[in-house]
């Protein structure tokens, strides 16, 4: 089968974080026999066909270099509220349609990652599959306007899929499309990087883009209440972002920054060294797409501690056995990693979480599945 993925996020050098897991699930189509190719936006200029890792690559240009910088950092959203960005924004979409339409011909089906901007790129007269993976979703529930835009594109693709129950029920309640859960499959993860560390770990961890939605802030207002208490717990963040500035300014407020080391973004493949001898993750964060970085923290060892506001992350973190569901408070917090940092069978309960998690994202299990939906596409009327 010939396969186009369609995305404002592919990695555009080794090691590069920026969609990650869909050169992973490329690759595993790959090697099932299928002919993948990816469609992805220029990044400050930088043109041309190219192979990651033996994937193809079209970036395509659509606007002048120092423009071009929608895709890739995480600032999409912010950027389109401005005129200026806005009609950058536009630029981008019909460039990305008009390549479409010229890759189609040598295709069979497209898939859509994130439907927007991809998804409203996507030729409607195209077989389509659409996979929702998280911010596009929680778009949904804060404008009228993304709704009626989105609307039209779900309801068109042939097979519309998310990566969370949560995601599911924002699909249905907000565009009236209806994810049964064969369709619900989170997107691959390379577990090799990630081992069990020390069981008799007491670090605390948190692993995010540091923005407003990560609540990182909660993190560190958590370790404020552990030193309290007496806890002689130290937390490390784990990425980087625009909030940075004023949670290293917090820190310093809470008088715990001799507690709080930040460690900037982190390579995927050296994110296992970092977390295998740290006990509890710390997960924020609110309205979650899934909140891989808490699988892969069981799959290390780690139990996490997250909030009952999370979003997707409810898939993968239980109520116990390892890890924790709270209200979104520090003084809720401090008490679940205080409870997890006590209990005995914490780490053995981790690591059967996290084995579980390596078995279902196994690059080689969601390419299979993909397949699956890419055949319903082909079949769809």
């Amino acid at each position: 089968m010939r396969i186009i993925f369609l995305t404002h996020n592919f990695p555009r050098w080794p090691g590069d974080v920026s969609g990650a897991f869909l050169a992973s699930l490329a690759a595993a189509l790959i090697d099932r026999g299928h002919e993948v190719r990816v469609l992805a936006p220029s990044d400050e200029g930088k043109i041309g066909r190219l192979k990651y890792e033996g994937i193809p690559v079209r970036r395509v240009r659509y606007t002048s270099p120092e423009r071009e910088t929608l895709a890739y950092r995480g600032t999409m959203q912010s950027a389109v509220r401005t005129p200026r960005g806005f009609v950058t924004f536009v630029r981008m979409v019909r460039a990305l349609r008009k390549a479409a339409r010229e890759e189609m011909d040598q295709a069979d089906v497209l898939h859509a990652h994130w439907w927007v901007p991809a998804g409203l790129a996507a030729p409607p007269e195209s077989r389509y599959v659409l996979t929702m993976h998280g911010t596009d979703g929680m778009l949904l529930t804060r404008s009228a306007a993304a709704r009626a835009l989105a609307r039209p594109i779900i309801h068109r693709a042939k097979v519309v899929t998310t990566v969370s129950t949560a995601l599911a029920a924002i699909v249905k309640a907000r565009a009236g499309k209806e994810i049964i859960p064969h369709k619900i499959q989170p997107m691959p993860a390379d577990a090799s990087a990630f081992r069990p560390g020390d069981p008799e770990a007491t670090g605390l961890v948190t692993v995010a883009r540091l923005t407003q939605q990560k609540r990182v802030d909660l993190a560190i207002r958590t370790v404020a209440i552990l030193k309290q208490l007496g806890r002689g717990s130290t937390l490390t963040v784990i990425g980087d972002g625009p909030e940075r500035e004023a949670l290293v300014a917090l820190s310093r407020e809470l008088e715990v920054e001799d507690r709080v080391h930040f460690a900037g973004a982190v390579a995927p493949r050296d994110l296992g060294t970092m977390l295998s001898d740290k006990a509890v993750m710390i997960f924020p964060s609110v309205g979650e797409g899934f909140g891989l970085v808490a699988a892969e923290a069981f799959m290390s060892g780690v139990s996490v501690v997250a909030c009952r506001d999370g979003g997707g992350v409810l898939d993968v973190v239980p109520p116990n056995r390892g890890g924790r569901i709270v209200d979104p408070n520090p003084e809720a917090m401090a008490s679940a990693a205080t409870e997890l940092l006590d209990d005995p069978q914490r780490h053995r309960e981790a690591i059967g979480l996290g084995d579980e998690w390596r078995g279902r994202l196994e690059p080689s299990v969601v390419a299979a599945q993909c397949e699956e939906w890419y055949y319903e596409a082909l079949r769809a009327p």
